[in-house]
């Protein structure tokens, strides 16, 4: 499918773009093999084949939540490099405090 110069004119609109002629040339020339390839996949016979949303086998990365006893105050603070009855220490962000 061979888009013409309008129609790169208009994609260049959408996404903002101010393109030089040798811009709009070389993205008419690869937006419209893009196009090609495309429109070569629709050939393709996927009667048989299911449809997925993905080809790899769907797993948690995230460890199970399972309950457990909250960690104790020193514990948290063990490593903290500034504290301040029993809270973190840190430098004021927006100001002197």
């Amino acid at each position: 499918m061979k888009l013409s110069a309008d129609q790169v004119d208009r994609i260049a609109e959408l996404a903002r773009l101010a393109l030089t002629a040798e811009e709009r040339a070389l993205y008419q020339e690869q937006l419209s093999d893009i196009l090609d390839y495309f429109e070569r996949l629709q050939e393709l016979d996927t009667e048989a084949i299911e449809p997925t949303a993905s080809v790899l086998p769907l797993h948690s990365v995230m460890r199970a939540d399972v309950s457990r006893a909250p960690s104790q105050r020193e514990d948290m603070l063990a490593n903290a490099p500034a504290t301040e009855d029993g809270c973190f220490l840190v430098p004021a962000v927006l100001g002197q405090g």
